[in-house]
């Protein structure tokens, strides 16, 4: 198994995301879009990261999270800027969760204002 963490332009993601996980076989890439401080593109990717473990564990599948995903951002309101994840019917909601706890923890330890880099990724 290998795994690779890309930092892409924003516009460069499958879909409108700033984090983005897939298994390539028994390979997984995470793509982050960049936002100019690498405290930030490794918060996501360490979302990701925790993200994609757990759902593997669980048995959640690639396809699941993607279709909910992309359905999500279909029917999304303009002023709505809410992640998918966050959404209680999301096949990995508890994961996401878990992902944006541990994310967190590691912002506070890169002394990362949380706000400021919530504008930022909200931002993009």
């Amino acid at each position: 198994m290998k795994v690779a963490i890309n930092i892409i332009p924003h516009d460069k993601q499958r879909y409108e995301t700033v984090g983005d996980w897939q298994w390539l076989g028994d390979d997984l890439l995470i793509t982050v879009s960049d936002m100019g401080d690498w405290r930030y593109n490794m918060l996501v990717a360490f979302h990701e990261m925790a993200e994609v473990l757990i759902c593997k564990h669980r048995g959640i599948s690639q396809q699941a999270v993607d279709e909910f995903d992309m359905q999500f951002e279909k029917v999304r309101e303009e002023d709505d800027d809410s992640e998918p994840g966050d959404c209680i019917i999301a096949p990995y909601y508890q994961e996401h969760q878990f992902a944006t706890c541990v994310e967190r923890l590691l912002a506070r330890e890169l002394d990362v204002d949380w706000k400021e880099y919530d504008e930022t990724v909200n931002g993009l």
